[in-house]
């Protein structure tokens, strides 16, 4: 009823001010002093052109002049009058200049809006100021308060669906902002959207900004200029008629089709966003949009509307947490959504590892993943470590609730970041801590290789932990640097260039870990190497001592698995021996496999011969005093 109503409001005001220009013809026709005013009754659809085209009143009495010798009979007898030719009832430009007021001469050339925008051009042969306006059609539909897509795009830019915006982006609003604070539209920057979810975001772009979505397939563009020029005219008063957006989906483009698209998009006058595959060599200024889940709370947004009020109460609060955790796209959001919806359990768990999984795929091939099943049990540690451990525990388990509902986040982004360094010689449970805490909080564990990070080219080593970092991101996997010292020991007094850069890398390194916001783990076997300056910026350094006599009992009595067959084992006598936890399991398994080949139960004899193998491995002799008893 409202578009009714306001069709027929603006036919209302059309009639009006077409009557208001009939009668200012005739005045001027019969030569009456002083004329009247100009009409002061716009159309709402023509003011609604003018605005969006930025047409001068000029302009706007051309196009009205236009409609009325296509829609009013009495306007087109006074233009037969005008003419002394009862065989023209049609404007001409040398007519409007001469009897509108305010003439602009400027405004008929070829390269002015109304000819630019083919919104009116000059028919038949001649001269263009004598030759009959004609009124592009689908103008006059607009003038007369009905608008519909441009048909003749069809072939190579079609209009999109965009679903209603339901999360706001702060990077989308970003790029609104630079387009409104562009010189001009053909200076406002291309969006080049590189996140493979590249049609979500752009969707997105498109409903949040409040903008009509139109896609061009470039493999489609005509090879004549002269076409492509025509084409580029139809689009931009499209765009600015429709407030459109022109989405570019590039897949591979041929070398010659690229250019052809680049010089095409360079002189083209609106908003472009691009996704896909392929590269344009622009002048206009392209900027790179990567959405990655966007905040937290905008994600919780997406997840509350993909999933609806009944699935959510299957989640017992738990969304917040899976939105903290998980930097995923829109449109894995959604469809991880329906797939979870879709099974009978709405397990919250099954949620969650579907969200891990998805989050894991790039970081895959950058570090190695480490699987673990290990639980708290396995740890054989003093009272005082485990309970740092379980406090780091707690402290990624409630980030959400301290960081976000809390409110310490909105203090700042600094020493939000959960960062920890291990310390202990070989084998006294480092790595293991990592494997049991990563387990204990269903997330991904990954070691990180410095070794293989670390570059002679200067830069290189920034950039391969920049892209570690940024992927990780996305899961928030826990990080684990193994053997830190090689890059993080007391950093050197600078004597040449090398030794600043080797501290520089340190510090980006440092700024990376601190800016991480999920759990970045260093391990070292010589705490008194790392620098204290660096201790300081982290939030939990735990010590890892090396077993004694108790613990290295304790090791012993849990380190053979229930189905494993055993002789007589004193464990008493195994605890003797030196060892950290990592060398006591690297014996045992030695052991096992040797009576596994006598096909017979693991006994003394077997961890004797197993713990030569290993004190030799360790470049130490055996205390024979310790296994002189061993049968």
């Amino acid at each position: 009823m409202s578009a009714r109503r306001d069709f027929a409001a603006n036919q209302q005001a059309l009639d009006a001010a077409l009557g208001d220009l009939s009668r200012y013809l005739h005045a001027r026709r019969d030569g009456v002093t002083p004329l009247p005013k100009t009409w002061q009754r716009t159309p709402p659809a023509l003011e609604r052109v003018a605005q969006r085209l930025g047409l001068s009143r000029f302009e706007q009495e051309i196009l009205l002049l236009a409609a009325g010798a296509e829609l009013d009979t009495t306007l087109q007898q006074v233009l037969t009058q005008l003419h002394g030719d009862a065989q023209k009832p049609w404007p001409t430009f040398a007519l409007a200049l001469a009897t509108l007021p305010e003439p602009d001469w400027a405004a008929i050339t070829p390269v002015a809006r109304l000819r630019r925008w083919q919104l009116l051009q000059p028919a038949g042969s001649g001269s263009a100021l004598q030759a009959r306006l004609v009124l592009d059609e689908a103008v006059l539909h607009w003038v007369a308060g009905v608008s519909y897509p441009e048909p003749r795009l069809e072939p190579w830019i079609t209009p999109q669906s965009v679903p209603n915006a339901q999360v706001a982006d702060a990077a989308l609003d970003t790029l609104g902002a630079r387009w409104q604070t562009a010189a001009s539209l053909g200076s406002a920057p291309v969006a080049r959207f590189e996140d493979a979810d590249g049609e979500a975001l752009v969707l997105q772009l498109a409903g949040q900004l409040d903008l009509r979505l139109y896609r061009l397939q470039p493999d489609l563009l005509p090879n004549n200029h002269a076409e492509l020029d025509a084409l580029a005219r139809l689009w931009e008063r499209e765009a600015l008629l429709r407030n459109a957006v022109l989405w570019v989906e590039l897949d591979h483009p041929e070398p010659g089709q690229a250019t052809r698209l680049s010089h095409w998009l360079d002189e083209l006058q609106g908003l472009v966003v691009v996704t896909g595959e392929g590269t344009l060599t622009l002048r206009r200024t392209q900027i790179p949009i990567e959405w990655h889940g966007a905040d937290a709370g905008s994600r919780h947004l997406h997840w509350q509307a993909e999933l609806g009020a009944e699935a959510m109460g299957h989640l017992n609060g738990r969304l917040g947490h899976i939105a903290e955790q998980f930097q995923l796209p829109a449109s894995a959001i959604g469809r991880i959504a329906r797939e979870w919806q879709g099974t009978s359990a709405r397990d919250p768990d099954a949620l969650w590892q579907a969200c891990r999984s998805e989050a894991r795929h790039d970081l895959d091939q950058l570090a190695e993943r480490v699987q673990s099943s290990a639980t708290w049990d396995d740890l054989i540690l003093p009272h005082a470590t485990l309970v740092t451990l379980r406090t780091l525990a707690a402290q990624v388990r409630q980030r959400t609730t301290v960081y976000r509902e809390w409110g310490f986040a909105q203090r700042g982004g600094r020493g939000l970041s959960i960062s920890a360094l291990f310390a202990g010689t070989s084998g006294t449970g480092k790595t293991l801590a990592a494997e049991v805490l990563a387990n204990t909080l269903q997330l991904d564990l990954y070691r990180i290789d410095l070794a293989g990070l670390v570059s002679k080219y200067i830069g290189e080593t920034e950039k391969n932990l920049a892209r570690v970092f940024a992927v990780a991101e996305r899961s928030g996997a826990i990080l684990l640097f193994d053997e830190a010292d090689a890059l993080f020991g007391k950093r050197s007094e600078v004597r040449d260039s090398h030794d600043r850069y080797a501290n520089l890398e340190v510090s980006y390194l440092l700024q990376r870990i601190e800016t991480y916001r999920g759990l970045a783990i260093l391990t070292t076997n010589l705490k008194q190497s790392i620098d204290t300056a660096f201790q300081r910026r982290l939030r939990f350094i735990v010590q890892f001592p090396f077993p004694d006599t108790e613990a290295r009992s304790a090791i012993w009595s849990r380190v053979f698995p229930l189905h494993a067959p055993l002789q007589q084992i004193d464990v008493s006598k195994l605890a003797r021996l030196s060892l950290s936890g990592g060398h006591i399991r690297n014996l045992a398994l030695n052991a096992a496999f040797l009576a596994a080949d006598e096909h017979t139960a693991i006994g003394m004899r077997h961890l004797r011969v197993a713990a030569e193998a290993e004190f030799a491995k360790l470049e130490k002799p055996l205390p024979v005093a310790d296994v002189g008893d061993w049968a």
